[in-house]
């Protein structure tokens, strides 16, 4: 039997004018506010129906008007009310701004009117979007990007785009990401934020978007064209054979603490939309560490997700999404739940099952840490990859039965789902970039105004001499093979793997591991200063990892003849070697296809991680290095990974 049509929230055009419709269980009265070019407010009460939603029609109105909520009810923060008349609220559901979010004290305080400074929702026309299979294969190349800090110094671009969603479909960019072989972008937050209160004073702003106040909403800042802007980049990255992941912010909201702003659902209904503690409703629970944490298994509140992501993808034709935070989205009044009913509305719409869904598997709460415990089809950022390979190459003990296993696909995480699910990384935004790891023992966040408390402490980096950018030739060459060695490493390991922009080319941060307040040229990609050759080696390796069926296949090693680990000699690891704590060789052995060559063989894959060369022999003859050609000749240099085909 089908379902019956749920009611439509938000502002609905029709043949003679809008629908406006906003869900409370707690407002007295909710009042919908129009406003003309001139600011000028004109207010119509709303019709409260038996579902809590709050409507009314009104008749000649068009796409373009602009618009918010005021709610009334008793305002009691002890009792978790918040209702302010005063307060012009965002609709949730709006899916277009005619301004971005600015922190100011009054959004704050009780009774002080907020319309002059809080953005209009603006009524849209919906068009739809050509909806085509995700693009991310079995093993795919995920590119991660926050787009002002990527686009805003491309000589290439034109001025007018930089800084843009727009400026991701321009042909540089895409040449860009084609040449070192990416297969779907994920874009940092690109939905309405705020800054966090602390920033303005501190003359710093928020460049990474991890504090939404609007959900469907596009910031204006990123895509000034709105969905239009988004949907035809994603049509114009599809037609290149890239593919579009957003990330999502669905674990709290910028209306922050109990000394936060009112900007929309804080206003709306506080109690339903935010998680508080069981017997005190004025306290609320801080499982993000922001301030609130949404009450995702709330029903209005998992449709609010679900019509997000469903929007995303009839509106723009996205591929996928990543879930900032993700156990939130699954927790429920008693822990994180991988059956909930969110995750499951989810990943049983029609229009959603057959995206890409990526988990960020940890938040702060009781129980937050969920590696491997999300269910199908999500794949899940793999942070016991990105440490144990990070510690690898650092000099750490006993590591070489971690690097194998996460090399492997991290059977120990994911091998109750019966195959890989890992997407394994060595930096992503929330930390060091891979220059930064090899050039910093520790981080150098002082820019932030936080006297450098802010950030991870422990990195598992390491400085090769000198800390920080330097000029010594020596060091600097140190540091490019550390690179190099790190990216072939995490080429070579089976799942879907994450470069975060400039990666690729030595992109440095100047040592800041937490630079989401850093707009400026810190996190600015400098197009002029990257490493050309660390870039070409980047290209080969991703050459080399489509070229092998072995990095595609999602099932696990069964050690009959699809993977051996081979010791210095060429022969097979002996339990020595395993238990070695300062082994520093290893070699992987992998039964492949080149489907280069439409040929069965053999890929070896030799790591040295010591400061000089090995020997390495291999079993068999007629062996030769994949990236240069040359005969195998049983030399393996330092600080190195070789891969090698059997003839």
């Amino acid at each position: 039997m089908p379902q019956p049509t749920k009611p439509k929230l938000g502002a609905t055009l029709t043949s003679d004018g809008v629908d406006f419709a906003v869900w409370s269980f707690s407002a007295e009265k909710i009042e919908l506010c129009l406003f003309d070019a001139e600011g000028a407010e004109q207010t119509h009460e709303m019709s409260r129906g038996d579902d809590d939603i709050h409507r009314v029609s009104l008749k000649g109105m068009s796409a373009g008007q602009l618009y918010g909520y005021r709610a009334t009810g008793p305002y009691d923060p002890d009792r978790g009310l918040w209702f302010d008349p005063s307060k012009l609220l965002v609709d949730p559901y709006a899916r277009e701004l005619d301004r971005h979010f600015q922190h100011h004290r009054d959004l704050s305080i009780y009774s002080v009117d907020t319309a002059a400074i809080v953005p209009k929702a603006i009524v849209t026309e919906d068009i739809e979007a050509a909806i085509a299979p995700a693009l991310l294969p079995p093993g795919g190349l995920v590119y991660e990007i926050a787009v002002r800090p990527f686009t805003i110094l491309h000589p290439d671009i034109p001025e007018e785009i930089r800084g843009t969603v727009a400026a991701l479909a321009h042909p540089a960019i895409i040449a860009h990401l084609k040449s070192i072989g990416v297969d779907a972008i994920e874009l940092m937050p690109i939905t309405a934020w705020i800054d966090e209160r602390h920033l303005p004073p501190l003359g710093l702003t928020n460049g990474w978007g991890y504090n939404p106040v609007a959900l469907m909403a596009l910031d204006p800042r990123l895509c000034p064209g709105g969905m239009t802007e988004l949907r035809e980049t994603v049509a114009g990255l599809h037609e290149a054979g890239i593919g579009v992941i957003l990330d999502l912010v669905f674990n709290h909201t910028g209306e922050s603490d109990r000394y936060g702003a009112t900007l929309s659902m804080r206003g709306l209904d506080n109690p339903a939309y935010y998680r508080h503690l069981p017997n005190d409703p004025g306290e609320l629970v801080n499982d993000t560490g922001t301030g609130n944490t949404i009450a995702a298994d709330h029903p209005m509140v998992r449709r609010l997700i679900v019509d997000t992501l469903r929007h995303f993808v009839s509106k723009a034709g996205v591929d996928g999404f990543r879930f900032d935070l993700a156990p939130v989205v699954g927790r429920t009044a008693t822990g994180f739940d991988p059956n909930g009913a969110t995750l499951k509305a989810m990943l049983t719409d029609e229009l959603l099952k057959d995206r890409i869904f990526i988990a960020e598997p940890w938040d702060i709460g009781p129980g937050g840490y969920q590696l491997g415990n999300f269910p199908e089809p999500f794949i899940e950022w793999n942070d016991r990859a990105r440490d144990d390979m990070r510690r690898y190459w650092r000099g750490d003990q006993w590591m070489t039965g971690a690097l194998a296993t996460r090399l492997a696909g991290s059977s120990d995480i994911f091998e109750k789902s019966g195959r890989g699910r890992s997407v394994n990384f060595l930096a992503a935004h929330d930390g060091f970039t891979l220059f930064d790891l090899v050039s910093n023992e520790h981080k150098h966040n002082d820019a932030n105004g936080e006297d450098n408390r802010d950030g991870h402490n422990e990195n598992y980096s390491w400085n090769n001499g000198a800390e920080g950018l330097t000029t010594d030739p020596d060091v600097q060459e140190r540091r490019r093979r550390d690179i190099r060695a790190l990216l072939s490493t995490l080429f070579a390991s089976r799942g879907t793997i994450m470069l975060t922009m400039g990666d690729e080319a030595g992109r440095s941060q100047r040592g800041n591991n937490n630079a989401y307040c850093q707009d400026n040229e810190i996190t600015w990609m400098d197009w002029r200063e990257l490493d050309a050759g660390v870039m070409r080696h980047t290209a080969a390796l991703s050459r080399l990892r489509r070229r092998f069926s072995v990095f595609s296949e999602t099932g696990f090693f069964s050690g009959q003849g699809d993977v051996e680990w081979l010791s210095p000699s060429g022969l097979a690891m002996q339990a020595g070697d395993w238990d070695n704590p300062d082994n520093h060789l290893i070699g992987m052995l992998l039964a492949t296809n080149d489907l280069e060559n439409g040929r069965a063989t053999r890929l070896a894959v030799l790591f040295n991680r010591g400061r000089d060369d090995a020997d390495f022999e291999l079993p068999g003859m007629g062996w030769h290095e994949v990236l240069t050609n040359a005969p195998w000749a049983g030399k393996l240099d330092s600080r190195s990974v070789a891969f090698c085909i059997e003839a």
